[in-house]
């Protein structure tokens, strides 16, 4: 991660001159205490003012009724606006079509459309459901026939683990976007050479959507090295030097994932990226330090979240 401008057309971006705008992911919780967490993470982080806060949705669909649970809690009690995640995964098309009609009536306005990992989980082999969308650009297609909805779809900079190259990658972007995405939001990633070099190539084949950054801030290294593996996303050697030695040491670790989160949102500030999605791990600090020096502060809202 560098401050120069190593890969072609990218000092033309420029600096950052349109408002920063972020948004925010959070998981359904398992349990009473997962709960609390996570309606303390989302209090913290509602005066911010995110454009969206999105709910992920299990594989298979395991998380349905409680990511519809998440979603209506966050309608009825919060100023926020949700986007729910949605997958086809293990599901026919009536049954999916099901569940947007019920994110339409319950008022939700923007789905999160992804293929989804198997149900037998990451690494099986992925098998269309015979009734079902076979993929995610067939279910950005279906929920735009049921509602004018704000689709958003998945985007791999180091491309898919499942994907034999950026360019197939490519073509499956393209495909999500003219069956009716109207935004990208990427994979996490760690070097943001890697995300430049990708928007890139996204702007070469004509995709013109927004390609938000997906961001991960390290709360725990051995957890994200752990997602990092299962996702296909590199961890660079400094990271990992960077945190060595700090299992035990909640505080400098905290202190350190500041900095290197902070770099990273701020590196990217310099080359123009205005928009950054946050994956919160359903916790608020970290996160919330970050919008600090992005320069958001909190605003007064009128429900409590």
């Amino acid at each position: 991660m560098s401050r120069t401008s190593a890969d072609s057309g990218r000092a033309s971006r420029g600096a950052a001159s349109a408002p920063i705008s972020v948004s925010f992911e959070f998981f359904p919780p398992k349990t009473e205490e997962m709960e609390k967490t996570l309606w303390e993470s989302i209090a913290r982080l509602a005066p911010v003012g995110p454009k969206f806060v999105s709910v992920t949705y299990g594989a298979g669909g395991t998380t349905r009724e409680r990511t519809h649970s998440t979603v209506k809690r966050i309608l009825a009690e919060t100023d926020l606006v949700p986007a729910a995640h949605l997958t086809c995964v293990d599901a026919s098309k009536a049954e999916v079509d099901d569940v947007v009609k019920a994110y339409w009536d319950a008022g939700v306005r923007h789905i999160v459309a992804l293929r989804g990992d198997p149900a037998a989980g990451v690494g099986e082999k992925y098998v269309p459901h015979p009734q079902g969308y076979a993929y995610a650009s067939d279910l950005v297609s279906g929920i735009r026939k049921v509602g004018d909805f704000e689709v958003s779809v998945a985007a791999f900079p180091e491309k898919h683990p499942e994907s034999k190259s950026i360019e197939q990658d490519l073509d499956v972007l393209k495909k999500k976007v003219d069956a009716g995405a109207t935004r990208a939001i990427t994979q996490f990633f760690f070097d943001n050479s890697q995300y430049l070099r990708f928007l890139d190539k996204v702007r070469g084949k004509g995709i013109n959507i927004p390609i938000v950054p997906g961001i991960l801030p390290v709360q725990n290294f051995k957890q994200a090295k752990n997602f990092a593996e299962r996702a296909g996303a590199t961890v660079p050697q400094w990271l990992a030097d960077r945190f060595e030695g700090l299992d035990d040491d909640v505080t400098t670790r905290k202190l350190v994932a500041a900095a290197i989160a902070s770099e990273q949102v701020l590196d990217l500030v310099d080359e123009g990226v205005t928009d950054f999605h946050f994956y919160t791990m359903n916790r608020a600090d970290l996160v919330f330090a970050i919008c600090h020096l992005l320069g958001l502060r909190p605003k007064a809202v009128s429900k409590a979240a």
